[in-house]
């Protein structure tokens, strides 16, 4: 066990320096120490600011602290009280992760065999229970509620938590990803909008895109405000993620805009457990220090949840900073072996790497170091860092939790690297942890049948349910929870198509050009029009939309504030915070997130929302066809356009950029209807019939998604013929 060498850990302000006068840098030090002592670590953190920013008007060089120790960013004495009642909580968490393991373990009986991820939830359960509580609003909340994207993996803990809640039964807990042969009581074992549409709201776990769609949702949150259509300012997102699924380009890769928006109506929750699918995260490296400095350095607020309340006393005791050096140094990859050990193991190959940190645990017995526990499962740490998270202002959150994986499921799960493919217990497992939890199930009832180890409810009018259900009325409602308001619009007039179907006379249109026409004609269109939302990743001038700039303008909630260099232009580049326009830049992944949270506001909103996302057509079900399944699963509605679509129309550009095949693509996505129109007439008759299918009263099914390829390739555009 090598100390790391990774230069996430901390940046070495004084490595390179000399220190000309070591007794008044003591003094500078004591007296530091001294305002902490008498007036806090917040009055210390202003004076520490002050002087940074001071130091810079006088030109002294200060580098820039992209990470810092590996402890909690929250100090103790700025902690607030928790406001519940823990011991109560921490019961009925018990039942939760009970029955969610034990749903996982009996789908694994051999005549189904289907199995699911038992440790997953185990590690979140604290994560989850502090929001459910405290922070996360439900759709009858007088604010309108907040959107939670549920890591996918641990979804046992969501059907789990509705059991208790009465929303769910033991007979569909046992149909656990078994959707068709246990119909109409199976349960997806992700979630799934489609397969569950009362339950969940959105499907996260094609790793990456869930941190890019909650992005964007709360984009789209501020953009529905700001154009006046619905007030969202009480409205929260929140993101739980792996830190193995923040290896995905998708997660990080849209960072930039939650930071430049201010989007401080989002959190993520990175629940790192060191751990991916076949070992660790960053066993040579440290990743809550990496993530630290990469969302520091893409401007959002980072806090640190690492350690549990058991280490603050060694903490405060630490008069030698010997053991936040030895937390700085030790690998994720040593952590996680630790868990999986003993506390003597942890002893003598943690704490006995200094005669300093030895003597701290002198007193210790094993057990009591075995006990000290993760940030991740601390409600007062967890607590902390939500307030602290929704109270800040303009900037996203990341709260970076160090937990275990399958965290109380003893140890043959705790922080293995099997651990995510393990699917069942064995009797000696079961029996251990229910004497951990502390479930009244006696030996016989697991004895008797091991893969129908009996589910846990005290009943409806035990103090746990009682105040279960009292903490999420007070919160406006259960979570996950989707509904079914379908909002009656009104449809566009048939003038609105009367562009299209009248041709192009004696001058050469292309289909893109005869689309964007009857776009025109809607937008402008009373009671409808305000509904349009067209999305446009940075090619609009291309597709000739940018007769749309000077009167809808391009949606920044910074508005515009610089002399723009085609001021005097009749199509000069308009920003404003009550644009029409979501325009994400060169970002085809970013401008699918953003269609998939305009195409699904008629469900998380309340307030039907169509998107018109037009881009090249190759981007689309070549490039970011993943996002459109994931639109699919979440049943957005809207216009998928291809443009410059055909097999030659760029292929000088490369094979990469020559489309033909993105129908053959599209069309094994079940809520994908694709048209490939020859004319301008064709187009509006396909445009008002979507608008009908999706928009419209009829019994059809809404949930599908218009994807029009359209060319480049100017023509002569005919007239809609008589007898059409």
């Amino acid at each position: 066990m090598q100390p790391s060498s990774n230069h996430h850990i901390l940046s070495g302000l004084t490595n390179n320096l000399q220190d000309a006068d070591v007794q008044e840098t003591q003094e500078w030090i004591e007296s530091f120490d001294a305002l902490i002592q008498a007036q806090g670590t917040a009055r210390a953190q202003y004076v520490m600011r002050a002087l940074l920013q001071h130091a810079g008007t006088h030109s002294v060089g200060v580098p820039m602290v992209t990470t810092s120790d590996y402890v909690n960013t929250i100090p103790v004495d700025q902690e607030p009280e928790f406001p519940g009642d823990e011991e109560i909580e921490r019961r009925y968490r018990a039942f939760l992760r009970w029955n969610a393991a034990v749903m996982v373990h009996r789908a694994q009986r051999p005549e189904v065999s289907v199995g699911g991820h038992i440790s997953s939830y185990a590690g979140v359960a604290t994560l989850y229970e502090v929001g459910l509580n405290h922070f996360f609003r439900g759709p009858g909340h007088p604010g309108g509620g907040d959107q939670v994207f549920f890591q996918g993996h641990s979804s046992p803990g969501n059907y789990a938590r509705a059991f208790l809640e009465g929303r769910l039964t033991e007979e569909q807990l046992d149909g656990f990803r078994q959707e068709k042969t246990q119909a109409p009581n199976g349960l997806p074992s992700y979630p799934h909008p489609r397969c569950l549409p009362d339950f969940w709201q959105f499907p996260t776990v094609s790793m990456g895109i869930g941190p890019m769609n909650a992005i964007y949702q709360a984009q789209f949150n501020r953009y529905l405000h700001n154009r006046g259509i619905k007030d969202t300012s009480d409205q929260h997102v929140w993101a739980f993620l792996g830190d193995g699924e923040m290896d995905e380009p998708e997660s990080r890769g849209v960072l930039q805009l939650a930071a430049n928006e201010k989007l401080d109506n989002l959190t993520f929750v990175i629940n790192c457990n060191l751990q991916r699918l076949d070992g660790p995260v960053r066993g040579n490296g440290k990743i809550i220090q990496e993530l630290e400095a990469f969302f520091r350095g893409a401007g959002w607020n980072v806090i640190k949840v690492v350690w549990g309340r058991e280490w603050d006393a060694l903490l405060e005791a630490d008069h030698t900073g010997e053991l936040v050096r030895i937390m700085n140094e030790t690998l994720d990859g040593d952590y996680q072996t630790f868990k999986a050990e003993s506390g003597g193991f942890v002893r003598d190959h943690f704490f006995a790497r200094s005669a300093a940190t030895k003597e701290l645990v002198a007193d210790y017995t094993d057990e009591q170091i075995w006990n000290l526990k993760r940030g991740a499962h601390d409600y007062r740490k967890v607590y902390a860092a939500y307030k602290a998270a929704v109270e800040h202002t303009g900037q996203p959150t990341v709260i970076l939790a160090q937990g275990i994986k399958g965290y109380g499921l003893g140890p043959h799960f705790e922080a293995r690297n099997a651990t995510h493919q393990m699917k069942k217990l064995t009797l000696e497992d079961l029996k251990a942890f229910r004497d951990h939890l502390r479930i009244p199930i006696s030996d016989e009832q697991l004895d008797s049948d091991l893969y129908n180890a009996p589910y846990y409810h005290p009943g409806p009018d035990s103090p746990e349910i009682k105040y279960l259900l009292e903490r999420r009325k007070e919160l406006g409602g259960f979570l996950p929870d989707r509904p079914h308001t379908q909002q009656a619009i009104t449809l566009p007039s048939d003038k609105a198509f009367a562009s299209g179907k009248k041709g192009s006379g004696k001058q050469l249109a292309a289909t893109t050009m005869a689309f964007v026409r009857i776009l025109k004609d809607l937008m402008r269109e009373k009671d409808f029009g305000h509904r349009i939302v067209p999305i446009v990743p940075d090619e609009a001038r291309t597709f000739g939309m940018d007769s749309f700039f000077p009167t809808a303008k391009i949606y920044n909630p910074n508005g515009q504030n610089y002399l723009s260099v085609d001021r005097e232009l009749m199509l000069a580049y308009k920003e404003s915070a009550q644009g029409v326009i979501l325009h994400p830049g060169i970002n085809e992944a970013g401008a699918t997130a953003a269609f998939t949270a305009a195409g699904t506001s008629y469900a998380t909103h309340g307030e039907t929302m169509i998107p018109v996302y037009i881009f090249y057509s190759m981007f689309g079900f070549q490039r970011t066809g993943d996002e459109f399944w994931a639109a699919a699963d979440q049943m957005a509605r809207g216009f998928v356009i291809g443009a410059t679509a055909g097999r030659t129309t760029l292929t000088g550009e490369g094979l990469q950029h020559a489309d033909g095949h993105s129908p053959i693509l599209a069309s094994t996505n079940p809520a994908v209807i694709h048209y490939d129109p020859a004319y301008g007439y064709e187009i509006a008759h396909i445009v008002q019939r979507g608008i009908e299918h999706m928009y419209g009263t009829g019994d059809e099914d809404h949930n599908v998604m218009y994807y029009l390829t359209v060319y480049n390739e100017p023509i002569h555009q005919p007239a809609e013929p008589d007898d059409v």
